[in-house]
Formats: C-alpha cells, sequence, structure tokens
C-alpha cells in the first residue's frame, strides 16, 4: 500500500504541466488534516499544546496572507549581481508579514514577535515550506543573527534591535571569515581594544554576504592574545555605516556580487555593543556557526521543501524529455535527498524550538544540502544541454547561474570536510586530530599557520 507521500512524489513525476509546488485545494485539505492530528514537529506537545481548531484556524489566516503576498516572488531570470530588486521584494513582503502579525512567530510581542507558541511555528513552517522560498536575504538575519540576538542579548540590545530584525526594516550579516581564518576561524586576526565607554576594531573580514546590503553586522574580534586562540574571542554588534568600515564587494564566477570584503580601520563602537560576555565569542561563534549550518540547509523558513526537484520536474517537462526513465531516477532521487534532508532539518530546528542550542544535526543537514546543490548541478546541465553554457539566453540563464554557485556550496559555513569531521567526532564518536597548538598562547602562534613555535 502507497503512504501519502509516496503517492503525492509519483503525482509529481507524473504531472507534466506541474508549474508550482503549491499542492491544489483537495491536496491543501489533505495537508491541514496531516499538520492538525499530529505531534507537529514529531516531538511531543506538552505545555505547547494547542487546540486543534485553533492551529486549523491559524493555518488557514497563513495560507490566506501567503495566497496573496507570496504570487510573483519567483525570479524571471534577469541578471540582478547584487540582489538589489530581490532584496526590495523580501523587504517588502516581510514586512507585510510582520504587520499580520506571521513575523517571528514564537518571539514575545515585546520584542517585535507574534508572541505565539512552537506548535503555531511548526504550523507556519509547513505551510511556507509549500510555496516558492522568498527568504534568502533573511537567511542570516532570522536564522542566525535573531537567535544569537535573543539567546545572549541583554534587555537593552533586544528592546534595541529585535523588532527591527523581525519586521525586516533593517538587515544583518555575519562577520567571521578572514583571508588567513577561514576553516580554522579561530585563528582569526581582527582585534578589538577596550578604550574607555568603546571598543576600537581594526581587520579584515572576507565573504561576507551581503554586508553591501546590511545594517547590523555580527563580528568576532580578538579581546586577549595571551590565552589560548579559542578562548580569547569576543563578539560584537557593529552598525555597518560606523566610520572606518569599508565594504568592497567580491566579483563571483556567476556574475553576482552578494560577497563581500569587509575592512575595518580604528572603528569605534559603544562598549555596550558587546554580545554575550567577554573572551565567550567562541563558544558563541561556534553556536551561531551551528545555526547557520541549520539556516543553510533549509532556509529561513524550514519544513519539507522540494524547490529543486519541482524546478527541474517543470524544465524536463517544459522540453519534452520528462518521460525519459533514467532521468526520472535522478529525479526521484533528488527529490528523495530533499525529503531526507528537509526531515533532519526540522528535527533539528525542533530541538531549537524547545531551547537546545543546534548540535550535530546542523552539520548532517548542512552537508545533505551541498550533496542535494551537486547532483542538481549535474542533472539540470544534462536537461537544459547546450543552453547550459550559452550566457546570452536569459531563459536558461539561472541553470547556468545556479550551476557555479552550487560549487560555493561546500565551503559556506564550513567545507565539507569540517562538517564531516564535526558528524565524524561528535556524532559517531571517532577521535579527533591532533592539535599542535593546544594551550598555547595567540601571541606565541605563527602568524597564518597557527603552528606552535618549535
Amino acid at each position: 500500500m502507497r503512504t501519502h507521500s509516496e503517492s503525492q512524489i509519483a503525482k509529481t513525476i507524473r504531472s507534466p504541466n506541474r508549474t508550482t509546488n503549491r499542492p491544489n485545494r483537495s491536496e491543501r485539505q489533505c495537508t491541514d488534516s496531516f499538520v492538525s492530528n499530529r505531534s507537529l514537529g514529531g516531538e511531543p506537545m506538552s505545555a505547547d499544546t494547542v487546540a486543534e481548531d485553533e492551529l486549523a484556524r491559524f493555518a488557514e489566516r497563513c495560507r490566506v496572507f501567503l495566497d496573496e503576498h507570496a504570487v510573483g516572488m519567483h525570479s524571471d531570470g534577469t541578471p540582478d549581481p547584487r540582489g538589489v530588486r530581490r532584496l526590495a521584494a523580501n523587504k517588502e513582503f516581510q514586512q507585510a508579514l510582520a504587520e499580520a502579525g506571521l513575523a517571528g512567530i514564537v518571539y514575545p510581542s515585546e520584542y517585535g514577535g507574534a508572541g505565539l507558541t512552537r506548535a503555531h511555528d511548526r504550523v507556519w513552517r509547513d505551510i511556507y515550506a509549500e510555496y516558492p522560498n522568498m527568504s534568502f536575504e533573511f537567511t542570516i538575519s532570522h536564522g542566525m543573527c535573531l537567535p544569537m540576538l535573543a539567546e545572549y542579548g541583554t534587555h537593552e540590545q533586544k528592546a534595541r534591535f529585535l523588532a527591527d530584525n523581525i519586521s525586516g526594516r533593517t538587515l544583518w550579516c555575519q562577520m567571521f571569515s578572514e583571508p588567513g581564518a577561514g576553516s580554522d576561524v579561530a585563528s582569526l586576526q581582527t582585534r578589538a581594544e577596550r578604550d574607555g565607554d568603546t571598543w576600537i576594531i581594526n581587520g579584515q573580514k572576507v565573504w561576507t554576504t551581503l554586508a553591501h546590503v546590511s545594517d547590523y553586522g555580527v563580528i568576532i574580534a580578538r579581546t586577549d592574545p595571551n590565552v589560548p586562540k579559542h578562548a580569547g574571542i569576543s563578539m560584537f554588534i557593529v552598525p555597518m555605516d560606523t566610520p572606518g568600515v569599508e565594504v568592497r564587494p567580491i566579483n563571483q564566477i556567476d556574475g553576482g556580487t552578494h560577497f563581500n570584503e569587509v575592512f575595518f580601520t580604528d572603528v569605534e563602537i559603544p562598549a555596550d555593543n558587546l554580545l554575550g560576555d567577554l573572551n565567550n565569542g567562541w563558544n558563541m561563534a561556534t553556536a551561531m556557526l551551528m545555526y547557520e549550518r541549520v539556516a543553510i540547509g533549509t532556509g529561513a523558513t524550514g519544513g519539507v521543501r522540494h524547490d529543486r526537484a519541482d524546478q527541474l520536474i517543470e524544465e524536463a517537462a517544459k522540453r519534452g524529455i520528462i518521460d525519459d526513465p533514467v532521468l526520472r531516477q535522478k529525479l526521484m532521487r533528488i527529490y528523495t535527498m530533499e525529503t531526507c534532508q528537509s526531515l533532519v532539518s526540522m528535527r533539528t530546528r525542533a530541538e531549537m524550538k524547545a531551547g537546545k542550542t543546534p548540535g550535530p544535526g546542523g552539520s548532517i543537514s548542512k552537508l545533505a544540502t551541498t550533496m542535494i546543490m551537486d547532483q542538481v548541478r549535474d542533472v539540470s546541465m544534462e536537461i537544459v544541454g547546450a543552453g547550459g553554457v550559452a550566457w546570452d539566453d536569459e531563459s536558461d540563464g539561472r541553470w547556468q547561474r545556479g550551476a557555479l554557485t552550487s560549487l560555493q556550496g561546500g565551503i559556506a559555513g564550513g567545507t565539507n570536510e569540517i562538517q564531516r569531521n564535526i558528524i565524524g567526532d561528535r556524532v559517531l564518536g571517532l577521535p579527533r586530530d591532533i592539535s599542535v597548538d593546544k594551550g598555547v598562547p595567540f601571541k606565541d602562534l605563527k602568524v597564518g599557520t597557527q603552528q606552535a613555535p618549535a
């Protein structure tokens, strides 16, 4: 006997005219019933239990909003190197979301959230997953910076920053990597020195996504070089328009420039822009990196998504090759991988909503995402054929850019090798590599290599 999920997959592959991943009304009714009669997110609902009829009303409210506001958000394939048009559309959508009381669902209303429960949040994520993904520009703001502010920020910081972050009035970026500190980000050279009521920051960051349009950034900098490298790092909030902050675009192979270098020259920020405790930045950065890996794996919305598989199915149908049995098997593989990856991510997000810091599940989700990206790249090029290298043909341009962009997946948020090390260490219990600089003060390490001197 086929399960509901299996029949849905079969229907997806059989439907050559499918143009969106949103179900029809009969499918929606089935989905609503499925959502309202289960323990959302896969775990028991105790103190968070909400009456089924209330969740059903909330689900309909979500659908009404998305039906009205999510239309027309697909890219038309026209180049937008700095993401200006997409950002404007996403900000408009996010602000409408906030006005409707659907932004920051689990965050307190006093900080601009909706003040609802985890059950409401899971309903929202499940439904949002049926619509075009409109969250890229807010993946960092909401998937990484927002939970850090909520967990480590003072009351004053929360009151100052959370509401504008949730509503999309401000955009945030994360500034960790440096030219000599990528995979080993704890070897960072950017320093922050206390001067009365201010911190003065000097250094350089690289590969900072959306720094050119961000209002604020979360940065880690060295505040004590006299202790081992992991122990002397702190985290700060930096307004991106502060004098001394210079953002330079990085030209990418796909023609885009949403990555940036960021230079800091005697940048002064208030002392109360320290986020969390002094010299506890590495522990916080580790948590934020796990949030990043979860965000990369699921976007800012979560839920079971099949965006890539749906788009490939639509493209194959348009070109009249959807009945090719070998291609169908490859499409089914991508669909299945997306399903499994989404379920792992949902479990990790459920743990986060229960108050737990993301664990190695974020690494599993992120690694799975990059593997899916590789599969999508290869299959998409097979589908579009010569169009995949026809740079002037915008009908195929999105596949060109997608194939080229996929190459960054194995690096962003920590390389695939790092993710495998984390999984081996924290999931499988395998022994760690020997660290030659363990316990050595940062100031005694060789610059750039982080190897202890002989």
